[in-house]
């Protein structure tokens, strides 16, 4: 690789359901890469196929970080995260190899593309608890007399994230400004797709990941500690599978209301991502995409 003032990195980002992880073993493969998961949920040991977290014969060999590294009673964070990503971006480019973000999880994939400090903020275990008993309208009444820029700009679906809003700005009177302080110079490959087949491929998947087996992770999560109510925390497919499993929605239900729920995901981070006019969008469906992306990768590396 050419060197230059800062060390660098590929993202390969994009909707859920859009061939990421397809796409980033092949770069890997082809650049003496290795891959950095970028997902919220893949993080949790157990959680295999209500993430679509990647396989063991998907990997083709090729190394993959921070799957599969905390229990899924445990709260994981973005500031976690950056850690830990960051200690395998160092790690990967002393052993002369090409690290390769992967995922889509907007706000994990910032706080390394960007580099942005993070208020210091300790988790507020009594003040969540009173907050996780509202729904997403209650909660952004909350922050918008806190903080009413954030309120407004912030994913007004999300409770987590607006939950965290509120604890930081109670705390520090605001959500403060993120600073970015970029450590690595980054090229960020966007998967986009025509949305009819976007959804088509959720259904899809969403079936094939049940008729694998999900619902048999979520009793053996459930058997193993995990409560309803966390495994409700944990989000859409967890969400879902709780629900039917405790008896409270039919079998029908859960996959309507999943498919329905993870289209509206997939919008969302839809989005997010459309903000950052950094990122390169390609279609994956296209082989003469793929080929750009390609080209996009080797200029990016060697010239």
């Amino acid at each position: 690789m050419k060197p230059g003032k800062l060390p660098k990195i590929i993202v390969v980002l994009g909707p859920t359901a859009t061939g990421k992880s397809d796409l980033a073993v092949e770069i890997a493969k082809k650049y003496n890469g290795e891959v950095i998961s970028a997902d919220s949920r893949q993080v949790y040991r157990g959680m295999d196929l209500g993430t679509g977290k990647i396989t063991r014969v998907e990997m083709q060999g090729v190394t993959h970080f921070l799957l599969d590294v905390v229990n899924p009673k445990s709260v994981f964070n973005v500031e976690k995260y950056q850690k830990l990503a960051d200690k395998s971006v160092r790690d990967i480019l002393s052993r002369g190899k090409l690290p390769i973000i992967c995922g889509g999880t907007g706000f994990y994939i910032q706080s390394i593309v960007d580099n942005i400090s993070l208020p210091k903020v300790e988790p507020n275990p009594s003040l969540r608890k009173k907050l996780e008993k509202k729904n997403c309208g209650q909660l952004l009444k909350i922050l918008a007399k806190l903080d009413s820029k954030t309120a407004a700009k912030i994913d007004q679906k999300n409770s987590r994230k607006i939950i965290r809003a509120i604890e930081i700005a109670t705390a520090l009177g605001s959500v403060p400004i993120l600073e970015k302080n970029p450590k690595y110079e980054s090229l960020q490959i966007g998967l986009t797709i025509p949305d009819k087949i976007l959804k088509d491929r959720i259904y899809l998947r969403l079936t094939r990941r049940l008729a694998a087996g999900m619902l048999n992770e979520g009793k053996k999560l459930h058997r193993d500690g995990l409560s309803w109510k966390r495994m409700e925390n944990l989000g859409l497919e967890y969400r879902y599978m709780a629900r039917h499993l405790s008896g409270k929605i039919s079998y029908e239900q859960m996959i309507s209301e999943l498919d329905s729920k993870i289209w509206q995901y997939a919008r969302r981070q839809k989005t997010w991502f459309r903000r950052d006019k950094r990122i390169k969008w390609f279609n994956p469906l296209k082989k003469t995409d793929i080929m750009k992306v390609l080209k996009e990768v080797n200029k990016f590396l060697f010239f």
